[in-house]
């Protein structure tokens, strides 16, 4: 076993043959979304990869029909059904009501009686003012307020009306009559984890579990022990000091990769994980969006460019008049020689172009 192997498996497990919408969530089973829109979100440009026929936008469109929701797992993105009610219930719905006073009360039977609500509608009913928000500036407290019942579980998202998110009652599952066992949840959740972003090193392995305490905050003591159950059952190799996980009965040997060229979103499952990145490719990638421009060195924006199992350089995509202008980057300072990646260049970008709905640039 070789890290090439590894690399080659990373690349091809998470690069699978095109399926539908659905079914491409429901194998990821997380995906994670970004506000910014440079020129696609990144939950678009991450399924534009593996979705047949996909275009910029499908998912906010097509979201109430495919039974799926909008929640924090390790980050906030949509996950399946499935992996939504592994994490739920996090809070008892009472309780949570009781210790927020009557405000949250009168939201939550204000929305309940009209079904679906902007954030605009209860500010403007109930006039809540605003608070002090993560970034040191002013929000909304209704905005506030409705985030955190959507995340204790008493609202879901319906869908969005220019990015904004419509909310409505989430009405509370039929009782099993048994308690759930936090052991086994656990585990299945890491094992979601482990199926998108394998193979993992041990220690960002240990990181993505860590931050299931966000998904399941009520079980934050089964963490742990979950991530030693999950490295005595996961396979692994250590190679060169660096522990390697990925799930059981998959050979990164047999693994193949195309001639495709691939421009990848910054939180698309082959690059997330920026310690593994620098394993493989032997650079450092950061997302620059919210770094001063003077600092900035691959971008506002930058897409790592995948060349079959290689990550060797980057490419900022802009929207002038109307047309994509794309600028690209190497790590060598000059692009590949082989007539083979022109072409493979070629074809992804005028790919871009398509999901875009744009022309592209001569």
């Amino acid at each position: 076993m070789t890290l090439a192997d590894l690399r080659r498996f990373a690349v091809s497990r998470s690069l699978f043959a095109p399926v539908t919408l659905k079914r491409a969530i429901d194998r990821l089973g997380f995906v994670q979304a970004d506000p910014i829109r440079a020129p696609a979100r990144a939950q678009d440009l991450t399924l534009r990869h593996r979705v047949k026929n996909y275009r910029a936008g499908d998912l906010e469109r097509r979201f109430a029909a495919l039974g799926i929701e909008e929640e924090f797992f390790v980050n906030y993105g949509f996950v399946s059904r499935e992996v939504h009610a592994l994490m739920h219930p996090r809070v008892d719905p009472a309780r949570w009501l009781r210790a927020r006073g009557a405000r949250a009360a009168r939201v939550l039977e204000y929305i309940r009686e009209r079904g679906e609500v902007h954030p605009r509608q209860v500010d403007e009913h109930f006039a809540h003012g605003t608070v002090t928000n993560y970034w040191g500036g002013s929000s909304s407290a209704t905005t506030h307020l409705l985030v955190r019942m959507h995340y204790g579980g008493l609202l879901r998202v319906t869908g969005r009306e220019k990015g904004i998110r419509i909310y409505a009652v989430r009405e509370a599952a039929a009782d099993p009559g048994v308690k759930p066992v936090p052991r086994a949840r656990v585990d299945t959740l890491i094992d979601v984890i482990v199926r998108k972003y394998a193979p993992l090193p041990g220690q960002s392995l240990s990181s993505l579990v860590h931050r299931l305490r966000y998904a399941v905050p009520q079980w934050r003591r089964e963490l742990r022990p979950g991530l030693l159950r999950a490295k005595k059952r996961l396979t692994h190799v250590r190679l060169d000091e660096v522990d390697w996980y990925w799930p059981e009965g998959d050979d990164p040997r047999r693994a193949e990769v195309d001639e495709s060229v691939r421009l990848l979103a910054p939180f698309d499952p082959i690059v997330w994980d920026r310690r593994r990145f620098e394993l493989f490719w032997g650079w450092a990638y950061r997302f620059e969006a919210y770094t001063p421009l003077a600092k900035r060195k691959l971008g506002y924006y930058a897409l790592p460019l995948l060349w079959r199992d290689r990550v060797i350089g980057w490419a900022n995509l802009a929207v002038k008049d109307g047309v994509l202008e794309p600028t690209i980057g190497y790590v060598t300072g000059r692009p590949p020689r082989e007539r083979t990646f022109r072409q493979a260049l070629d074809a992804e970008l005028a790919a871009i172009a398509t999901f875009l709905r744009l022309p592209l640039t001569s």
